[in-house]
């Protein structure tokens, strides 16, 4: 009888810093796994501002547009507030079609400029979930390897020139991005103390839920069923796990 396979431990993500900058494709991203490290740090004292490359107006089935565009920013908003983030910008680019490329990270290049974070938060970026068979989203794929790209890009003066103006400068502050979910997380943190604000803030997204399946989803069970074998490997009840990409060794 074979044994089975024995499940890593994550190591502790650095907290040693002060400012950060989370950038998803659709509003409910962060809150599908990373809301509740958000609340940990804020709760540190530490300023996190989002950034939404879309606005996730293609995200409703059954609702316009148009009008879903409007909706999903003001719960992206009230579900930010929720984990301690008043900042949040959106970068109005077309939900569901995103492609990697030159004008990609040019836009994410520009607000790394502007906010100048030590850390960079995104969601997962490869091809699954789960390593294996669990299809992960073209919009995520394409924002988190232009993340990768655009950390660098902020940092070049010859790159995206024509942003460097009223005061903007590059930036090469950006110690380490984190990827949430990644199937190949090896770090991760502690949420035990602010899982439930997590689970708030993903609730705050009521449109988009209701409109998920039979609209029988459930925020607190879905997020245990992720926060639960991540404390595990942390030894603590709850855990968000991440891919740590270190900009600090060069």
């Amino acid at each position: 009888m074979t044994e089975p396979t024995a499940v890593a431990p994550l190591e502790p993500v650095t907290e040693d810093w002060q400012r950060a900058l989370a950038v998803v494709a659709h509003p409910d991203d962060l809150e599908f796994g990373g809301a509740a490290a958000i609340a940990r740090w804020t709760g540190q004292g530490k300023r996190i501002v989002y950034c939404l490359v879309t606005s996730g107006e293609a995200g409703i089935d059954g609702m316009p547009p148009q009008r879903a565009r409007q909706v999903r920013e003001e719960e992206q908003r009230a579900s930010a507030a929720l984990v301690g983030v008043d900042t949040v910008e959106f970068l109005g680019l077309p939900d569901g079609v995103l492609e990697y490329g030159v004008p990609l990270r040019r836009a994410i290049a520009e607000v790394v400029r502007r906010h100048r974070p030590e850390i960079v938060l995104t969601n997962n970026f490869r091809d699954t979930w789960d390593g294996s068979y669990a299809l992960n989203q073209a919009d995520h794929i394409a924002t988190g390897r232009a993340v990768l790209d655009a950390v660098r890009d902020a940092g070049n003066r010859w790159i995206f020139p024509e942003q460097l103006t009223d005061g903007v400068e590059p930036w090469n502050g950006v110690r380490q991005v984190w990827a949430a979910a990644s199937p190949r997380s090896a770090h991760g943190v502690d949420v035990t103390d602010t899982f439930v604000q997590g689970v708030a803030s993903l609730r705050a997204h009521h449109a988009y839920l209701t409109g998920l399946g039979d609209g029988s989803f459930d925020a607190e069970e879905f997020l245990e069923g992720l926060a639960r074998p991540t404390g595990t490997r942390l030894g603590v009840r709850y855990g968000v796990a991440f891919e740590v990409f270190r900009f600090d060794l060069w």
